[in-house]
């Protein structure tokens, strides 16, 4: 069994399968294999345009509906009070679910009412058809707000997170707060397997780049990992990675790497270096 994150009432499975930009058609074979590997954490979002062959798939695999998390997120134009429990509902029809285990803010928009968003959300969880409730891409001022002022029982946080970003302060916030950090991009888009310093550790334990990048993400206390992979053989792969043992020598290359790029920047995308108040 994979290993879990227990917050807010779920269990998160510490690997999953990211499926940002897989198309419904290439969606549904893919969640399909991963899931007949063993991946039991499905992460979609209704940007995505994918949630039905999720859906499809997970219904495909006849595994029973408990054990299998599944992610979706909610747009940041739907964020409105009333908006957010329609475009639940919308995407629960998509995914032919009577709930999702985790629900995301996908975005924090602009002038947003944070408060009355976050009662929304947590107006979903009572009401059972979300199990657990989180957000994405929120700065450290924002997350701020949301635990500390709003006390949003928050079970995760998504943010773009791989060996060449920085994400230590918000990790060690997060930390203190019991709440874990879900790795999205987790290998720079394809980048962490052309890196020559992840490939030479890779070298020395018989493992490819991206499982060692992988590798350390999931050493890390409270970080999940949602790597997209299509292919079962790249499903495998990553699955493998859970073996993966880092020594110090390799920590202290991959310390070294820049960690500075960042590669998911909307024009929408909050300011990242904003000071908390």
């Amino acid at each position: 069994m994979q290993q879990a994150l227990k917050r807010q009432g779920v269990s998160i499975p510490r690997l999953g399968l990211g499926t940002f930009r897989m198309a419904s058609n290439v969606c549904q074979p893919a969640v399909e294999s991963a899931l007949a590997l063993g991946y039991r954490h499905i992460d979609t979002a209704a940007m995505y345009a994918n949630e039905d062959a999720v859906g499809a798939a997970i219904a495909a695999s006849g595994l029973p509906r408990e054990e299998v998390f599944v992610t979706t997120k909610v747009w940041h134009d739907q964020l409105a009070p009333r908006a957010v429990p329609l475009a639940l509902e919308q995407s629960l029809a998509k995914l032919k679910l009577d709930y999702v285990d985790l629900y995301l803010v996908h975005w924090p928009a602009p002038g947003m009412d944070m408060a009355a968003t976050m009662e929304a959300m947590m107006a979903l969880r009572e009401s059972g058809r979300v199990r657990a409730i989180g957000v994405c891409n929120f700065n450290l001022a924002m997350l701020k707000t949301a635990i500390e002022t709003i006390s949003a029982p928050l079970a995760c946080v998504q943010v773009e997170y791989h060996p060449f970003l920085d994400q230590s302060a918000l990790l060690s916030y997060l930390g203190g707060k019991g709440i874990p950090l879900t790795a999205y991009a987790p290998l720079a888009q394809g980048r962490a397997a052309e890196d020559a310093t992840l490939q030479a550790i890779g070298r020395k334990h018989g493992a490819s780049a991206s499982q060692v990048a992988i590798a350390w993400l999931l050493e890390q206390p409270d970080v999940i990992a949602i790597p997209k992979a299509q292919r079962p053989e790249s499903q495998r792969a990553n699955l493998d990675a859970l073996g993966l043992r880092l020594d110090d020598a390799d920590r202290a290359a991959i310390a070294a790497l820049p960690k500075t790029l960042r590669y998911v920047q909307p024009a929408f995308a909050p300011d990242w270096d904003a000071v908390p108040a």
